[in-house]
């Protein structure tokens, strides 16, 4: 291949994939194939769909999610990857076994189903955006963490370089995804509404605990409100978080800790808490 070819050939690539500058996503071009071969799909598996999006959207996460499923295996119960990943939703046998699901239970698709909606939850409370989620699903979490350490930031499109390319087109396919189904302006607006300053160092001691993920609230949010909210107890709530009120009182904004199963709860209505907040 020439040079000039394969100069061409790059630039192609880089426009097709869209990729990522700054703060910014360059939102991707979609092939023709890719969108016809997608609508195809998400139409010739219409009954799995519907059940992916429902089980998706009972535990708080949007329906844009069934697309992770899309990409991964086209739906396939039955695809299995080089890396021995199996079923739609392309479980490896140490992550399914951090679930309890069995080895067989990957070809299952209601059980692979819920254990995917659990393991999208937990990974949504550490990350608190999609895009992540959907890199972190493909590579695990020890990379991402690696690459946001790296990069000193929990921005996508600061640290995806640190990512292997198998992660970074993933991304891409996702987002294309999610343009061909209408959902790349929500998927956006989740990005760009998440904090992602880095912190490496907090005074807490909760900072070190994996069963606590933290993210970061103005003084405007009442924390009997937000108690109220996610159903927990105010004594607990404050006992997560002593110095909190202290914080946004000085500073206008502190870290709100909360156990891993309730970030989830708190960031899908993060809003709603903010009004009511604000009303009382």
């Amino acid at each position: 291949m020439s040079y000039r070819n394969y100069y061409i050939g790059f630039i192609f690539s880089f426009l097709l994939l869209g990729n990522i500058y700054g703060q910014e996503f360059t939102k991707p071009l979609v092939p023709e194939k890719t969108e016809r071969f997608y609508r195809y799909l998400l139409r010739e598996n219409e009954k799995v769909v519907a059940f992916i999006e429902s089980s998706l959207v009972a535990n708080g996460i949007p329906k844009l999610m069934r697309n992770l499923a899309l990409i991964e295996s086209n739906f396939d119960k039955n695809a299995v990857s080089s890396a021995q990943a199996v079923g739609i939703w392309q479980f490896t046998e140490d992550h399914a076994k951090q679930y309890g699901l069995p080895p067989e239970g990957r070809y299952d698709v209601y059980k692979s189903t819920l254990v995917a909606v659990q393991s999208l939850r937990n990974l949504y409370a550490k990350y608190q955006n999609w895009i992540t989620v959907v890199a972190a699903y493909n590579c695990g979490e020890g990379c991402v963490d690696r690459a946001i350490g790296k990069s000193q930031s929990k921005k996508y499109s600061a640290f995806y370089s640190y990512l292997p390319n198998e992660t970074t087109e993933h991304v891409q396919k996702f987002l294309i995804a999610c343009i061909i189904t209408d959902e790349y302006e929500a998927l956006m607006m989740d990005y760009k509404s998440t904090d992602m300053d880095f912190r490496p160092t907090e005074k807490s001691s909760l900072a070190q605990n994996p069963s606590f993920v933290a993210t970061e609230i103005s003084s405007s949010f009442k924390l009997e409100i937000v108690a109220q909210e996610i159903g927990v107890t105010i004594s607990d709530l404050l006992e997560w978080n002593p110095s909190l009120k202290k914080e946004c009182t000085e500073k206008g904004i502190g870290n709100l800790y909360l156990p891993v199963d309730k970030m989830p709860d708190f960031l899908l209505l993060k809003n709603q808490i903010l009004l009511k907040s604000l009303e009382n």
